[in-house]
Formats: structure tokens, sequence, C-alpha cells
């Protein structure tokens, strides 16, 4: 068996024909929901199902149980988080007075911590309520020794809801700029172990389990996917294939919006205009806010991370959350290929029409 030590842990740098930049995905999704949206175990189980059943769209390295990575995004699972609190020893508020998602951190406890404090302290600042850590189960036991090498600890935060947002989609905002605000202070600095840092989801609504996993290790690596408690109306489900990129516990899919099978081949071009572009932003929704959550996209994630940064923003920044329409949000994202496609024709008039209203 090999050292895990000298497994390669990163992608490599730039060298030779190979540039990071040059990274795609194509991959497997799968989607399940109640018509109804009722909340049960059964989904989350079906999601899992679908999700082995999404094998062969995925792939492994040079060792059969080392995945590209896999995972499902999921309803907040409020009656199995209040559970798992208590056991913490601290006590969750109502479903929408608090925020939370799994985190990737350092597996060394004393950079942990250090992190975990400056994460905390950005919460405070925003003038939201840090309630406390959860450390997530989990188990590798079925994972190769590169997914090993590269392993975060995963620890989950929650954060209260302060009284003086006026609503849900405030909270959402708030919760995002907390985000976008530790990856600049956490990622982007020199701190030890901050590479390993990552956020697979900061919500109020849903809940992202992920990782470098093969399709069938993620129900065994998560435990609390198991619990009867675990409940959802709806599991989306994803089994990375890395065509042409590394595979990495933070590149696994779903991001915090989308999954995505495919390959974005203009992606260059989309980050240079973003990045040309987003000093000049301005909206009322986010106000002072507008800088603490430069830049839009993540400069480490994939062509499909950046997809999703974007397409966040939007929803975000929409005045009419949950009722405008998500194909009118996306019209931006969509190539110019799309025009002259009846259905899409069809949006951009109505686009134009509510613009001009």
């Amino acid at each position: 068996m090999k050292d895990s030590k000298s497994v390669r842990a990163t992608a490599p740098a730039k060298q030779g024909l190979y540039d990071p930049a040059f990274e795609h995905d194509a991959c497997g999704v799968g989607f399940v929901a109640h018509l109804k949206g009722q909340k049960s175990h059964s989904i989350v189980e079906q999601g899992l199902e679908i999700l082995q059943n999404l094998d062969h769209r995925g792939a492994c390295g040079c060792e059969e149980n080392t995945g590209d990575g896999a995972g499902l995004l999921i309803q907040m699972p409020h009656k199995f988080l209040a559970e798992a609190c208590e056991k913490a020893k601290f006590a969750l508020p109502a479903f929408g007075q608090y925020g939370t998602g799994l985190i990737f951190l350092p597996p060394n406890a004393q950079q942990r911590r250090k992190i975990e404090q400056v994460f905390e302290k950005i919460v405070q600042s925003e003038g939201q309520h840090f309630l406390g850590w959860r450390t997530v189960p989990t188990s590798n036991r079925s994972l190769g020794d590169t997914a090993k090498a590269s392993e975060p600890y995963i620890r989950q935060p929650f954060i209260g809801r302060d009284a003086s947002l006026p609503d849900d989609l405030a909270f959402e905002r708030k919760l995002y700029v907390i985000r976008k605000r530790a990856y600049n202070e956490i990622r982007c600095s020199t701190m030890d172990g901050a590479s390993y840092w990552y956020v697979c989801s900061l919500s109020f609504k849903t809940i992202v389990y992920k990782g470098m996993l093969l399709t069938a290790q993620v129900g065994k690596y998560f435990p609390d996917l198991k619990k009867e408690s675990m409940e959802s109306g709806l599991a989306l489900v994803h089994s990375r294939f890395s065509t042409n990129t590394f595979p990495s516990w933070s590149r696994s899919h779903p991001y915090r919006y989308i999954a995505h099978n495919g390959q974005i081949n203009t992606l260059r071009g989309n980050i240079n205009w973003m990045h040309a572009r987003q000093a000049l932003f301005e909206t009322d929704v986010f106000g002072e806010d507008i800088r603490n959550i430069l830049p839009v996209t993540d400069p480490h994630g994939s062509d499909s991370a950046m997809f999703d940064n974007c397409l966040e923003l939007l929803v975000l920044e929409s005045r009419v959350h949950g009722r405008r329409e998500k194909g009118v949000l996306r019209i931006p994202l969509v190539p110019d290929g799309t025009v002259g496609w009846p259905c899409f024709d069809r949006l951009h008039r109505w686009e134009n029409h509510r613009r001009d209203a």
C-alpha cells in the first residue's frame, strides 16, 4: 500500500502543457422531489440511490476507491439538526432563525481553532449571533489513499439570525456576505492551514454534503445521511467526472445553487469580463456590503463553481426572491449560441418587457 504522505494532496502547479486555468468538468446529475414538498427521510434515501446509479457517470483515479467527487444537496433538516445540537450542548432556534453548512478545515487542531475564531469574529462583526460548532461525523474507511491525503476536518457552524433583519432573504444575503468575507480573510490569508478552508454551503434553506468520494461512499462517509430524522422534500445529487481537472474535496458537486454536467468553453472570457465589471457593481440590496462580496467568482473554483457563483449573486440580488423566473436570472449566463431558440427568445422578450415597464 502507498504511503499517504507520498500521495499528491493538491493539484500540481502550471507546468508544460498543463494549466489549471483550462480545467473543465463533465459529470452526471440527478434530482428527486416530493410533488407537494413533503419532507421525509425517504427522499434522502432515494437521492442516495440515484447517486449510486450514477456511478457510471463519475470517475475514479488510479485507485479504484478514490473518486473524482460526489454529493447531494437537500433542504435544511431542522428536525435532525435540533437533535444534533442538543447533543452538542447548545439549543437551536426555530427553522429560518439560523443558518448553517459544512465547512472544510485543516486536520491540525491548533490551526483549526485559530481559523474558527476568525470566522466567529466575522459573524459577530456582521451583527449576527454565533451559536456554536458541531463536528460532523465521518468515516473514511472506504476511501483511497489519495482522498485521505487531502481529507479535511469537517465542522458545522450555527449562526443565529438577528432580529434587525427584515425578512428571510435579508438573512440569506447576510450569510452570503459572511461566507465571502471569510473567504477573503481566511482562505486568502497566510494563516497555517488556510488552504483547507472551503464552505460547502451557508444557508438557512439548504445544506450540501459532498467530498472527494465515489457515489457509493457518500452515505458511508456521512453517517448523518442515514438518520431517520434527516428529512427533505428534495435531493439534488451529482457524480463528478473531472475530464480535464484534478479532483479535490472542494470541487465536488453540488454547489450552492447548481449541479452541472458539461464544460464551459468560454470560461476565460467570462472570468475576464466579470473581473472587469465587478468594480462597477452598484445595488441598494447589498448597500455597502457590495465591496465585501468581491471577487464574485472563486479563483480556486472550477468552471461550474464560477457559474454557480454568478447565479448565486443574481438570485440574491433579485428583488422578488422566490417568485422571479429562474430562467430569466439565467439568461445572462447562457451562451449566445441559444439565441434564435424560441424558448429563449420568449424569455428575452419577457425580460425586456419587465425592464421597460
